[in-house]
């Protein structure tokens, strides 16, 4: 498989499995990496090249006080 292809299966894996109603993106992510025997570290690089996703999971972390607020603009 190539790199593409595993891209595009974690991005939709991710979303998919966030949209749950007991889930959310940060548990997808280690989800994913434990189903496919993959380093957290290494899917670093994608969530970091996916703005949305990389977004959704640092709202998710402020939300739980895991890192602290940005600075957003009300929309």
């Amino acid at each position: 498989m190539t790199l593409t292809l595993q891209y595009d299966d974690f991005i939709k894996y991710v979303h998919k499995l966030a949209k749950q109603p007991d889930s959310n993106y940060m548990d997808a992510v280690l989800d994913y990496a434990q189903k496919n025997d993959i380093e957290i570290e290494a899917l670093g690089d994608i969530i970091r090249k996916n703005t949305n996703l990389k977004s959704r999971i640092q709202d998710e972390a402020e939300d739980l006080r895991l890192m602290e607020r940005t600075a957003k603009l009300p929309v």
